[in-house]
């Protein structure tokens, strides 16, 4: 059985700051680098690094960012056999900007992840037999993330969205395909229309993606922790303190964690630790996918803390 991962496919191209430029204003920077990236991507590396069987479900360019992301996801153990050369467009970039807090900025041009179609969901719904968890974002265009949502509901498919970027035109019909959704504070108040800045308010704002149909509802909360909501309980998880370097990719990696633990069988609340310990080892690294923890050091990191997958009432 395997993870499906269908959405975007970018290189970074990273600037550090000492801080995040105003508008109009021009800044010096310290550093540049140029590294994969692509939120979809990301999460398949993320859950290849685990150890999960990943299958990448896509589209690049022809040229050469192209070749470099699709050798460095298959570098990473992720299947690339479904990402599709597209000979029409240039690979998707990803410019982004990083503080010395390790905050960003990220600029996105979609290149070939803006033509992904009904095609690519063809290719999508043949793995799907196989596959335990279809995981989604925002990075391609909204019919194609509606159409594998649909597809992976008939196939009795558990769907995961990181509905990031988020756009303006999320139709009703997608809420109910979804079996967990995991918006992060900026994502999850603009999908609500109101601030989600830590529990309490996180609380409502899953309330009321479940009341649009959505089963269980995650807010990530950064480094104050993570809330979550089922049809049948809701609880809190806290964070991992780490040093923080860059949170590129962090919520890449919560989610890559998240469905890894689902799939070797462990419950949400579970899954749900799996993720943050993912995410708070993917921020003290710069970069996207260079900063995606492999399993040795992700049971390392969990076993410094005491934290085991079996039991986990201690923690919870």
């Amino acid at each position: 059985m395997t993870i499906i991962v269908f959405g975007s496919i970018n290189i970074d191209l990273v600037a550090t700051t000492p801080r995040l430029p105003v508008a109009g204003e021009t800044l010096l920077g310290r550093d540049f680098f140029k590294a994969p990236g692509g939120k979809g991507a990301n999460q398949a590396v993320a859950s290849a690094r685990l150890g999960i069987p990943t299958y990448m479900v896509g589209r690049v360019g022809t040229d050469s960012f192209g070749t470099e992301l699709v050798n460095s996801l298959q570098a990473s153990g992720v299947q690339t056999d479904n990402v599709f050369v597209d000979e029409t467009v240039s690979s998707g970039v990803a410019m982004i900007t990083v503080d010395v807090r390790g905050e960003n900025q990220i600029l996105v041009i979609p290149g070939a992840n803006g033509r992904v179609n009904h095609e690519d969901v063809e290719r999508l719904s043949r793995l799907l037999p196989e596959a335990t968890a279809l995981l989604l974002q925002f990075e391609i265009p909204m019919p194609a993330v509606v159409a594998a949502a649909k597809a992976a509901r008939e196939a009795g498919v558990r769907v995961i969205l990181d509905p990031a970027p988020v756009q303006s035109d999320v139709p009703d019909e997608l809420y109910p395909l979804i079996d967990i959704i995991t918006p992060n504070e900026v994502e999850a108040a603009q999908l609500v229309g109101f601030p989600v800045d830590g529990e309490e308010s996180a609380k409502k704002a899953v309330a009321v993606l479940q009341q649009r149909g959505v089963k269980n509802a995650i807010a990530k909360l950064g480094a104050k922790g993570v809330f979550c909501a089922t049809q049948e309980e809701s609880f809190f998880i806290p964070s991992f303190p780490v040093h923080t370097v860059d949170t590129t990719a962090a919520g890449d990696a919560f989610n890559g964690g998240l469905a890894a633990a689902l799939h070797e069988g462990l419950s949400l609340p579970q899954a749900v630790v799996w993720g943050a310990a993912a995410g708070a080892l993917a921020a003290t690294k710069p970069g996207a996918q260079p900063s995606l923890p492999h399993r040795v050091t992700f049971d390392k990191f969990l076993k410094e803390r005491e934290v085991t997958p079996f039991p986990l009432e201690d923690y919870l």
